[in-house]
């Protein structure tokens, strides 16, 4: 953690899943402070007791600070001294921005370009932020709202210096256990002596943890370019079969019930467009997609194209790696919640 030695990272929406994944991951290495900017004054009461009490030596280093992404002044007055952010802000439930689309824009889109406008002024060195599968090939309002806030990414890039602040988006699927997600729901259902819930069997869906979630995000950190949008290979599973597999930990004999697709979801997500493709490098584990950095004079395209273009196609939950039921267990399995969840049981694994 050398980076990040006496250096101060601010996250904002640090009161989510990603923000408890970031604590638990760095409050006990040579960081010097870990702001958590959100609006919930319970949520951060929480966590500040929750954390008081787990790391107790080290829990001074969290600082709290209400604010909105959507208010310039209040990002403004969390941004001093700041080296680092990880801008993790978002509406992010698919049904509620269905239904309030213009909410969605305020914090997706204008609350990132308000955390890039202060960070930029404030001299912050590094930023990424985190982007979701649902912003490729957009069909909910969600998903059209990420979609923009990279597009303000990538901007924003363009804008400034990369060797003072530079900034990239990472971009992941759904993350198993996290704040209203799924799984947690299903183990409430099973619990309650009730049928679990699920929308589309065939439905097909990215897996991968929340400490996977926060290696993507260091991956970018380090390897990334200003203007980047930064990929991880996920592997996938129906829902299905991840119901399956929390049946078979919680209780074999609990039933599903398909109760059919919710507002704007996808049958399956995407990672990587075809048109991002093109242009991908694959490193490895991850897929780096660089900004567009062509100017706006439009007149040199009737003359000059791309005569090489690279052979990867779309990378979406369908054509990656499916994972069938033993898989999927397996995985779950090394979460902690899943295991506090069945130790909470009495049942063994």
């Amino acid at each position: 953690m050398s980076l990040f030695k006496n250096k101060t990272l601010l996250i904002t929406g640090g009161t989510g899943s990603f923000g408890n994944a970031v604590l638990n991951r760095f409050l006990n290495t040579d960081i010097g402070e870990i702001r958590i900017f959100s609006r919930d004054e319970k949520k951060q009461d929480d966590m500040r007791h929750e954390f008081q009490a787990k790391m107790p030596e080290v829990a001074d280093k969290i600082k709290f600070y209400i604010g909105d992404v959507r208010d310039l002044a209040s990002v403004k007055n969390a941004m001093h001294g700041v080296d680092y952010i990880f801008h993790a802000a978002a509406l992010k439930q698919v049904p509620s921005c269905e239904f309030f689309p213009v909410e969605a824009v305020k914090t997706n889109v204008l609350g990132t370009d308000n955390v890039l406008t202060a960070a930029i002024e404030a001299g912050v060195k590094n930023i990424v932020c985190l982007s979701t599968d649902k912003a490729a090939y957009p069909v909910n309002a969600m998903g059209t709202s990420k979609a923009m806030m990279e597009k303000v990414v990538v901007a924003k890039s363009r804008t400034v210096d990369a060797d003072k602040t530079k900034i990239c988006c990472t971009r992941y699927g759904n993350v198993l256990c996290s704040r209203g997600s799924v799984v947690p729901l299903w183990i409430d259902q099973i619990t309650a002596g009730q049928a679990i819930t699920i929308t589309e069997p065939s439905m097909t869906r990215f897996v991968m943890s929340l400490d996977e979630a926060v290696d993507l995000v260091l991956f970018a950190f380090e390897n990334g370019v200003s203007g980047d949008i930064l990929v991880q290979k996920a592997p996938a599973c129906t829902i299905e079969t991840l119901a399956k597999a929390v049946c078979e930990l919680f209780n074999p004999d609990a039933e599903i019930k398909i109760i059919g697709i919710r507002h704007g979801e996808k049958l399956y997500e995407t990672l990587l467009t075809n048109e991002e493709c093109a242009n991908a490098i694959d490193m490895g584990e991850f897929y780096r997609v660089p900004s567009d950095n062509r100017g706006l004079n439009y007149d040199k395209y009737f003359k000059d194209g791309d005569a090489e273009r690279n052979h990867l196609t779309e990378f979406n939950s369908n054509n990656t790696a499916l994972w069938g039921v033993e898989e999927v267990k397996a995985k779950l399995l090394t979460l902690s919640y899943i295991r506090e969840e069945l130790d909470k049981r009495g049942i063994k694994y």
